[in-house]
């Protein structure tokens, strides 16, 4: 499972031993079996790993698990519509998302930008075009900003650099601690509820994830303020969490709108 502490952007990783830089990950949600064979076939030459879903749920539960560096997404899914999967994603995920849809209408293309889509190919696609925007999206690395994003006491977050440090040193996140702790930090200050939590954690299965919910609220506050970061994960009854900073010190997250989360 990938966490932010494992490798450096450099190659490094956590216990300072030189690596080689891993394969680029790419999640293909599409309900199309054959579809998803395909690109498969097409990826797996030019040294991409791949994983699939083939539903809005699922895709989500990947993307927690793997955090693709790209997703291909058809959103014509069976659970869920792929634009609200994508919203979903973009509140702790800022991986480029390329759709691939047979609908040519300048209608879908602009809905789909306006959802946080970075790109869209429509069907049937060429081969090389389809490898050329996923270079582009991968250089291009949209919503990645230079310098800390929070600052507190000896707790920082590195947006550019994928890393939470505590006195110095990273934390080692498993990946769904990091996909709630980003959305947590987006809305610094504010209550986010346990249902717009779970359910973009999990998508369509939310409303049986609250104890998950719990458990790792409670595994983020034993790395972070056990160690005297300065952080605190406030309990708001039973509607949601807070992110509290003791000395409201924070830094690149004021530039960014945070805004009340509906349940």
């Amino acid at each position: 499972m990938a966490t932010w502490s494992s490798i450096d952007s450099s190659g490094a990783s956590a216990t300072g031993c030189v690596s080689m830089k891993p394969r680029p990950i790419v999640l293909i949600v599409d309900a199309d079996k054959g579809a998803r064979r395909l690109l498969r076939q097409i990826l797996e030459p030019q040294a991409y790993r791949v994983f699939e879903a083939d539903s809005a749920g699922r895709g989500l539960e990947e993307a927690v698990q793997w955090r693709p560096d790209v997703v291909i997404l058809d959103p014509d899914l069976p659970d869920l519509d792929g634009l609200t999967l994508v919203r979903s994603l973009r509140e702790w995920s800022r991986a480029p998302v390329l759709v691939l849809s047979a609908q040519e209408r300048e209608v879908d293309k602009v809905a789909a930008l306006d959802a946080g889509v970075n790109d869209y190919l429509t069907k049937p696609f060429g081969t090389a075009e389809l490898l050329a925007r996923l270079r582009v999206l991968q250089r291009s690395a949209p919503w990645i900003t230079d310098g800390p994003l929070l600052i507190e006491g000896d707790v920082s977050v590195n947006l550019a650099t994928h890393e939470v440090r505590l006195k110095g040193h990273r934390v080692k996140f498993t990946a769904t601690e990091e996909a709630l702790f980003y959305m947590l930090v987006r809305y610094v200050g504010k209550v986010v509820t346990c249902t717009h939590l779970t359910r973009c954690l999990w998508g369509t299965d939310a409303e049986n994830k609250i104890q998950d919910l719990h458990v790792y609220i409670g595994s983020l506050r034993k790395k972070l303020e056990n160690n005297g970061g300065g952080v605190r994960i406030k309990t708001e009854g039973s509607t949601g969490y807070k992110l509290q900073l003791a000395n409201g010190v924070v830094g690149e997250a004021q530039q960014q709108p945070a805004r009340a989360t509906a349940a």
